[in-house]
């Protein structure tokens, strides 16, 4: 299906006559033909000798949708979910390019454009303890522990990841998926909440690149400024708000252009310029949350090219965000589960570290959703 074409037309395209299009997409209970995206496949079939057809929409890649009808009848309507085994495995690697490419050892798990997915998931889960945007080098290493799903027809996706630990500068982050009755979430290795008070990047990393360079990469580049820290991204790249908080100044200011000021309950101060626009309703006074999308990536004031700088004022001087962030963790489990954690994380982590297979035969259990 070709972008902006109606799927009408797309069966027409396929062999149907026009009122054999309009009969099948009519018979359908299963099929939205507005929501159909480009790219979807359709494959028509006539069988001559019986003058039975047939039309089979791959939705999803678990959704498949069988239209039929034969010489004498209409059409009738099948909907088909492919069956997903589920297993274990464990990938990972030292760092020398990307963060895809270092969770290349046991490649054989995932091809290469899920690996990329799954390390999308993983900064997402670590976005609160370290920016890989710019925190990542040469020599740092990754292991993740993640279910492998696999359906009849070969194709393969990522599941939970259960649990990781990325080395930078020589420093563990570990994360472990841990079950609390029926939610399951992630902590570190200590037992605290992944989830803190402050994200430790403004950027979100799927956002800013379809690769994982490191900080000298050329479309990654960051640059330690005079006060702050400069990230390098695309003009409209959405800029996040690092924690809640309220706007304390939304305007124009000298070389930052357009910037916006944002205090938080522990008296931090998060500054974000160049901005080429502002979030919706953000203006002084309005509220913020955590992630929220405060302003765009651009240009204005004393920039050459579009990037953010990014500043944390504590008691109103400046101070190394990296500094400033680097003990801001979240709450702690309750005594009643730290027993069960530290059993979970000794189990989970000793699969971990050992050396890399196809898949664990044991897979683990962690419970939640």
């Amino acid at each position: 299906m070709r972008r902006g074409e109606p799927l009408s037309l797309v069966l027409q395209r396929a062999g149907l006559e026009p009122r054999e299009a309009a009969e099948a997409l009519a018979a359908s209970s299963a099929i939205d033909a507005r929501r159909i995206r480009a790219g979807t496949t359709i494959t028509t079939r006539v069988n001559p000798d019986s003058g039975q057809s047939e039309i089979v929409l791959q939705l999803a890649i678990d959704r498949v949708v069988r239209l039929t009808r034969s010489a004498t009848a209409a059409w009738t309507e099948r909907e088909e979910r492919l069956p997903w085994t589920t297993d274990t495995v464990v990938v990972g690697g030292q760092v020398s390019s990307t963060l895809v490419n270092a969770i290349a050892a046991g490649a054989d798990a995932f091809p290469s454009g899920v690996r990329t997915e799954l390390a999308y998931a993983l900064a997402e889960v670590l976005e609160y303890r370290v920016d890989l945007s710019r925190d990542l080098q040469p020599g740092d290493s990754v292991r993740v522990m993640v279910e492998r799903q696999r359906a009849p027809n070969g194709l393969v996706r990522s599941g939970n990841i259960i649990a990781a630990r990325l080395t930078v500068s020589g420093k563990p982050v570990e994360t472990l998926r841990f079950a609390q009755g029926t939610k399951a979430s992630y902590f570190d290795g200590e037992g605290k909440a992944m989830r803190a008070a402050f994200l430790h990047a403004p950027l979100a990393f799927r956002r800013i690149s379809s690769v994982f360079g490191m900080r000298r990469h050329p479309i990654l580049g960051v640059t330690r400024a005079h006060q702050g820290l400069d990230y390098a991204a695309a003009a409209g790249t959405p800029v996040r708000a690092l924690g809640n908080g309220r706007v304390i100044f939304a305007g124009w200011k000298g070389g930052y252009g357009r910037v916006v000021e944002i205090k938080h309950a522990n008296g931090f101060v998060t500054r974000y310029g160049h901005l080429s626009a502002f979030g919706k309703g953000i203006r002084a006074g309005t509220m913020v949350n955590i992630s929220e999308t405060i302003g765009l990536v651009g240009s204005s004031g004393l920039a050459t090219a579009p990037h953010l700088h990014f500043e944390v004022l504590v008691g109103g001087k400046h101070r190394d965000p990296r500094v400033a962030l680097r003990n801001i963790t979240g709450e702690p489990l309750a005594a009643s589960q730290r027993a069960a954690f530290a059993a979970l994380r000794s189990r989970i982590f000793a699969q971990l570290d050992a050396p890399l297979a196809h898949a664990l035969r044991d897979a683990p259990r962690v419970g939640g959703n």
